[in-house]
Protein backbone atom coordinates (compact mmCIF):
# COMPACT_ATOMS: atom_id res chain seq x y z
CA UNK A 1 0.00 0.00 0.00
CA UNK A 2 1.11 3.45 -0.76
CA UNK A 3 2.37 5.14 2.28
CA UNK A 4 0.04 8.49 1.32
CA UNK A 5 -2.85 5.70 1.27
CA UNK A 6 -2.14 4.71 4.67
CA UNK A 7 -4.59 6.45 7.93
CA UNK A 8 -3.36 8.23 10.65
CA UNK A 9 -3.31 6.60 14.00
CA UNK A 10 -3.08 9.55 15.90
CA UNK A 11 -6.15 11.06 18.27
CA UNK A 12 -9.03 12.17 16.40
CA UNK A 13 -8.59 15.70 18.17
CA UNK A 14 -10.35 18.21 16.43
CA UNK A 15 -9.10 17.57 12.92
CA UNK A 16 -11.48 17.32 10.17
CA UNK A 17 -11.10 13.91 7.65
CA UNK A 18 -11.52 14.32 4.18
CA UNK A 19 -11.82 11.59 1.55
CA UNK A 20 -11.67 12.33 -1.83
CA UNK A 21 -12.50 9.86 -4.21
CA UNK A 22 -12.18 9.84 -8.59
CA UNK A 23 -12.03 6.89 -10.67
CA UNK A 24 -8.28 6.04 -10.46
CA UNK A 25 -6.67 7.75 -8.07
CA UNK A 26 -4.18 9.17 -10.33
CA UNK A 27 -4.68 12.72 -11.31
CA UNK A 28 -8.12 14.60 -9.41
CA UNK A 29 -8.53 13.17 -6.23
CA UNK A 30 -4.77 13.68 -5.79
CA UNK A 31 -4.72 16.78 -6.76
CA UNK A 32 -7.31 17.64 -3.86
CA UNK A 33 -5.53 16.29 -1.69
CA UNK A 34 -2.91 17.92 -2.22
CA UNK A 35 -4.97 20.76 -1.69
CA UNK A 36 -6.55 20.30 1.42
CA UNK A 37 -3.99 18.08 3.44
CA UNK A 38 -1.39 21.25 4.08
CA UNK A 39 -4.46 23.32 6.00
CA UNK A 40 -3.95 22.96 9.36
CA UNK A 41 -7.08 21.46 10.85
CA UNK A 42 -7.33 19.56 8.29
CA UNK A 43 -6.91 15.56 6.67
CA UNK A 44 -7.04 14.65 3.42
CA UNK A 45 -6.45 11.20 1.39
CA UNK A 46 -7.61 10.13 -1.49
CA UNK A 47 -8.15 7.25 -3.29
CA UNK A 48 -10.31 5.69 -6.42
CA UNK A 49 -12.84 3.24 -6.87
CA UNK A 50 -11.37 0.86 -9.81
CA UNK A 51 -9.35 -1.99 -9.26
CA UNK A 52 -6.09 -0.32 -10.97
CA UNK A 53 -6.45 2.98 -8.46
CA UNK A 54 -3.41 4.14 -7.17
CA UNK A 55 -4.57 3.80 -3.91
CA UNK A 56 -8.64 1.93 -4.01
CA UNK A 57 -11.12 3.38 -2.01
CA UNK A 58 -11.61 0.68 0.96
CA UNK A 59 -13.95 0.38 4.44
CA UNK A 60 -11.13 1.54 6.53
CA UNK A 61 -11.16 4.83 4.77
CA UNK A 62 -14.85 5.35 4.10
CA UNK A 63 -14.90 4.45 8.19
CA UNK A 64 -12.06 7.04 8.66
CA UNK A 65 -13.53 10.21 6.43
CA UNK A 66 -15.55 12.69 8.19
CA UNK A 67 -16.91 14.14 4.87
CA UNK A 68 -16.30 12.33 1.64
CA UNK A 69 -16.29 14.13 -1.54
CA UNK A 70 -16.11 12.57 -5.35
CA UNK A 71 -15.47 13.67 -8.42
CA UNK A 72 -18.54 12.54 -10.40
CA UNK A 73 -21.82 11.13 -9.37
CA UNK A 74 -21.04 7.96 -10.53
CA UNK A 75 -18.68 7.29 -7.94
CA UNK A 76 -20.72 8.00 -4.87
CA UNK A 77 -23.20 5.57 -6.86
CA UNK A 78 -21.00 3.18 -6.50
CA UNK A 79 -19.88 4.20 -2.95
CA UNK A 80 -23.38 3.82 -1.91
CA UNK A 81 -23.27 0.08 -3.23
CA UNK A 82 -20.19 -0.98 -2.23
CA UNK A 83 -20.26 -0.03 1.45
CA UNK A 84 -23.98 0.34 2.32
CA UNK A 85 -24.43 0.85 6.01
CA UNK A 86 -20.62 2.03 6.50
CA UNK A 87 -21.51 5.24 4.72
CA UNK A 88 -25.01 5.76 5.94
CA UNK A 89 -24.63 9.74 7.62
CA UNK A 90 -22.05 10.15 6.29
CA UNK A 91 -22.07 13.10 3.59
CA UNK A 92 -20.83 12.28 0.46
CA UNK A 93 -20.61 15.40 -1.81
CA UNK A 94 -20.08 14.89 -5.70
CA UNK A 95 -18.35 17.64 -7.28
CA UNK A 96 -18.93 17.09 -11.05
CA UNK A 97 -15.43 17.26 -11.83
CA UNK A 98 -14.55 15.63 -15.20
CA UNK A 99 -11.89 13.45 -16.29
CA UNK A 100 -9.77 16.14 -18.54
CA UNK A 101 -7.36 17.48 -16.10
CA UNK A 102 -3.33 16.92 -15.39
CA UNK A 103 -2.31 16.23 -11.80
CA UNK A 104 -2.48 19.73 -10.26
CA UNK A 105 -3.32 21.41 -13.26
CA UNK A 106 -4.17 25.37 -12.59
CA UNK A 107 -7.92 25.03 -13.74
CA UNK A 108 -8.29 21.93 -11.76
CA UNK A 109 -6.59 23.42 -8.56
CA UNK A 110 -8.78 26.52 -9.11
CA UNK A 111 -12.37 24.45 -9.67
CA UNK A 112 -11.77 22.35 -6.90
CA UNK A 113 -10.92 25.79 -4.72
CA UNK A 114 -14.09 26.72 -5.97
CA UNK A 115 -16.41 24.41 -5.56
CA UNK A 116 -15.10 23.48 -2.08
CA UNK A 117 -15.22 26.80 -0.49
CA UNK A 118 -16.97 26.01 2.45
CA UNK A 119 -14.11 23.40 3.30
CA UNK A 120 -11.74 26.46 3.11
CA UNK A 121 -14.14 28.73 5.30
CA UNK A 122 -14.11 26.69 7.89
CA UNK A 123 -10.40 26.65 8.48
Amino acid sequence: MPARCRLSRWLRGSLRRLLFVCARNRLRSPTAEAIFASLEGIEAISAGTAPDAECQVSLDLIEWADEIYVMEPRQKKLLLKRFGAAVQGKSIVSLGTPDRYTYMQPELVALLKAKLTHVLDRV
